[in-house]
């Protein structure tokens, strides 16, 4: 199934990931084939739920302090770090208007 340039603008900006080269427009072709199997699931009268707990009672538990002080083992998992913090790909980043891309798709 083709994904048109309008979808990709559309989904780089929800999501600011970049699919202007064909292995990014292939990876999320796959990925709409995999979810596209959902579709074969006969879901005909089944009511939709919250939860798949929701037939329960779920209680929730005290939250009481029962561990902590370990900011070095915690840090050890960090790609990158700064002093005490984990470094995260930036966000909200602006992305340029689809009429000024270079998009792989442009024109298809």
């Amino acid at each position: 199934e083709k994904v048109s340039v309008e979808v990709l603008d559309h989904l780089e900006h929800l999501a600011l990931v970049d699919f202007r080269d064909s292995e990014g427009v292939e990876r999320l072709q796959k990925a709409i084939q995999f979810a596209d199997q959902l579709h074969e699931v006969n879901t005909d009268g089944v009511e939709p739920m919250d939860s798949v707990l929701e037939d329960r009672c779920l209680y929730l538990r005290e939250d009481d302090v029962t561990e902590g002080n370990c900011i070095k083992e915690l840090l050890e998992n960090a790609r990158e770090k700064v002093e005490e913090y984990f470094v995260a790909p930036p966000g909200n980043i602006p992305l340029p208007k689809l009429e000024e891309q270079d998009t792989f798709l442009q024109g298809s």
